[in-house]
Parts: C-alpha cells; structure tokens; sequence
C-alpha cells in the first residue's frame, strides 16, 4: 500500500468518527461518547496530515499548536457552564477566520496569469464567509458576555446599508475574478468583517445563540472552502458536515422561538419593552408574592413536582441546589420531574448539560411535548428564571411578539410557583400573564438563594 492510499485510508477513518460524534452528540445520553470519538478523528486527521508529501515548517506547525493548546485547554476546563455559549462562538469564530487566511494564503502563492477561475471562486468563498463568521462571532461573543449591550443596536436603514455592504462584496469579488489581485482581496476580507459585525448588531441577546448556530454553518462552508483550495478531502468532509449539521440547528431553534430565521436576523427582537413590570395589571389582577416557608408546606405535601429551569437557573448557578430539592421531595415520595424547553438556557441541549453536571438522572428530563402531558396532572410547577418559554401569550394573543412559539403549559398545573428577581419581563419585553393567574405565587430573590430555603422548608415539614 502506497503513503498516498494509507493517507486517504485514514481520512476516510476520520471522516467517518465525524460523522458518528455528530450521531453521539444528537443525545445527552450519548453525548459525552461522541465527543470522544469526534476528538479521536480529529487526532487522526491532524497526525496523518504531517505525512503528507511536500509539507515543510514542522517547527512553527507544532509551535503554533503549542500555544494553541496552551490558550484552548486552559479556557475549556475553567469556563462555567453559563458562558458556554460564549466559548462556543470564540471557537467556532477562530475557526472561521483560519479559513479566510488559509485561503488567502493560499491565493497569494498562485501564479496568477495561470490560475483556473474555480480556484479563485474556492478562494472567495473561503475568505468571505469565513470572515463574516469571525466578525460575527467576535460580536455574538461579546454581546453574550455583556460586553456591550445584549438588546439589538439599530440605526436607520440599517438593512439598506448592509445591502449596500453586500454589493460592494459582490463587486470586489467580480474584480478579484478579473484582476486576480491580491491587494483587491485583502480589500474584500476587510469588508467581508464590517458586514460580519453590521448584520450581527441588530440581533438581540436571547436571539444570539440562534445566530451562533448560524455562524457555525458558516465556518463549515468555509471550512470546506478552504479544503477545495488545500486539496484535502478532510477539510471538505469535516466542513460540510459542521455547515449541515448547524444549519439543521438553526432551523430547528427558530422553530422551537416559533419564528423564521430572517425575522431572527433582520427583526430586532426585544429592541422595544412593552411591559409595565407592574405589580398590578392594567387589565385587572395583581400579583400574589410568597414566603419560602409556606411554598416549602405546598411542595413537601405534593403528588407531583415539576420543575421549570430557565437562564436565571443558569446564572445563579443553582443547578446543584435544585437537585438538593428534588432529592428532598423523592425523599418524601414526591413524584419530581424538569419540565424542558428546547431553547432553555441559551443553547439547545444547555440546561441538560448543565443538570447532568448537578447529576440529576437523565430519566428526570422531560422534552417539551412530554412535558406537556404531564403538566395538567401536576400539583406545583415550579418555573426557575424562565419567562418567555412559559408565557401562555404565545398561546392565546394573537399580535404578541412571541404568538405561535411553542412554549410549557405550565398554566395547566394545579398551582404555580414563580421563582424571579424582579417583575422585569424577559427577551420578548412583553408582560407574562402568567404571573397574574390566580394560581400563580411569587417567590422573589436569587434563584440560588430561595432554592436553599425551600429545601429547608422542605425538610422542616
């Protein structure tokens, strides 16, 4: 067997450990078993690639994945669970942008009175959609870090001038086709950034993990780009499968959001508050407010529990302490399960995560529509931090910003226990009726706080 077919041989191998970590990635059950196929592929693909014919450098290759290694590991290992979504569109950014250089590299060492016209395409694709998935990215990452402000930042036609930015793209790449200038390219990579951020700005926080998902198709596009031009089936594979696979993800988040995608990138959802953040509704009913002591009775003399986790969950770090309280109530014969929305937390697949690090059982964890048919056989749903995810608006008002997005009908339980800061409404800006439902009690104060004194009031029962 030649080195040529053995290289080929172990690409295919990778390709395929690609294609079964996505597989093990689909369940959180199998999830972890994926993630260790994925990093194997990946660590055949990487070591084979320094048998190929005709590469040179091995020294400031194996120094810059020193230092990659260096910042990587160090930055997996010590992030919280809540900023996940921000490692991911850092990652996923740095990705993008090494495909735009690795094109334009690649572009400068032509011989340009010889360069066939695909070639140069493969290049334009390559640096363009790889750098508006950095730019965008870079400005995803920021926006989740509170960095600069989470609510959408528009300015007057705004959308006329990112079509505008577009053109001027269009026109510089037709340029590059007829120059085959490397100057005119850098050019084009520079613009290719100022649209990354300008179409990024208008996308609220609540809507960024939706454009996260968007911009890891990107990567994978250009990725795959980048592989035409480096001639390495692997890159082509490995690219597409991430560009299909994030595609399918975003399609499937906006329809858990019940909206398109464009309505998430060009809508500016949650730019305007509507709600009063009132004590009283302007329509009739007031809120009903708790003790941690009285809602501790009601649950501890509960047949069935539901728990609602939301982001609020997510930022109080309060998963361990839920867990605290579901073991205290299973102790009492309770039945206990989390209610799951697809798009809790901010990732999908984000707060199971973040349950299994508090080890509750997977069996506990029911998806949204089994959710749903448990609900009205429910003594007490207990909603954590959600807000917009159990708004019974998106059900029965037509007109709401958020009407016909699938959501937990957590109004169905027999009683309802809200666990919230404030009367801030969430990401739609838009009053939650349900806090006005007679059936429903406030509980206010940090998630993390008010979940320790239930499990003493439970206790103390």
């Amino acid at each position: 067997m030649t080195l040529s077919t053995g290289i080929d041989i172990a690409y295919l191998v990778a390709a395929v450990t690609f294609i079964l970590a996505l597989r093990g990635l689909s369940s959180p059950r199998h999830a972890r078993k994926g993630n260790i196929i994925g990093a194997i592929g990946m660590v055949i693909a990487v070591g084979v690639t320094f048998a190929r014919p005709g590469l040179t450098h091995f020294g400031l290759i194996a120094i810059a994945m020193v230092i990659g290694a260096a910042i990587a590991v160090p930055a997996a290992r010590l992030v919280k669970m809540t900023a996940i979504p921000q490692m991911v569109a850092m990652f996923n950014g740095v990705g993008g942008g090494a495909a735009a250089l690795v094109s334009l590299s690649e572009f400068a060492r032509y011989s340009h009175h010889h360069v066939a016209i695909y070639k140069i395409v493969e290049v334009l694709l390559g640096v363009i959609i790889g750098c508006i998935s950095f730019a965008g990215s870079a400005i995803s990452f920021a926006k989740l870090q509170e960095m600069m402000p989470t609510r959408p930042i528009t300015y007057p036609a705004q959308q006329v001038v990112n079509g505008v930015i577009a053109a001027g793209i269009l026109a510089l790449a037709g340029l590059v086709l007829a120059t085959n200038s490397t100057l005119t390219l850098v050019i084009l990579l520079v613009v290719a950034l100022v649209l990354g951020v300008a179409f990024t700005l208008p996308i609220g926080g609540a809507d960024v993990p939706v454009l996260i998902s968007l911009l890891n198709s990107f990567t994978g596009l250009a990725v795959a780009a980048s592989g035409f031009v480096l001639h390495s089936t692997v890159l082509v594979v490995g690219g597409t499968l991430v560009g299909a696979s994030g595609a399918l993800l975003t399609q499937m988040m906006s329809k858990a959001m019940g909206r398109s995608i464009t309505n998430i990138i060009f809508g500016a959802f949650g730019a305007v508050v509507t709600a009063s953040g009132s004590m009283e509704r302007s329509g009739g009913g007031s809120v009903k407010s708790g003790t941690p002591e009285d809602i501790g009775v009601l649950l501890a003399y509960s047949r069935k529990v539901a728990i609602v986790p939301g982001y609020g969950l997510a930022v109080a770090q309060a998963q361990h302490v839920a867990r605290e309280l579901a073991d205290s109530l299973a102790k009492r014969g309770v039945d206990v399960f989390y209610a799951i929305h697809p798009v809790a937390g901010r990732m999908p697949g984000h707060m199971n995560v973040l349950l299994a690090e508090a080890n509750v059982p997977y069996e506990q964890l029911k998806e949204m529509d089994i959710a749903n048919m448990e609900l009205p056989t429910t003594d007490v749903a207990l909603v954590v931090g959600a807000n917009d995810v159990v708004n019974p608006a998106a059900r029965n008002t037509p007109g709401s910003p958020i009407y016909g997005m699938p959501i937990l009908n957590v109004d169905a339980a027999a009683n309802i226990v809200f666990l919230k800061r404030s009367m801030r409404p969430g990401f739609a800006g838009i009053d939650n009726e349900l806090l006005y439902d007679p059936k429903t009690t406030m509980l206010f104060g940090d998630a993390k706080d008010m979940l320790t004194k239930l499990v003493a009031a439970v206790e103390a029962s």
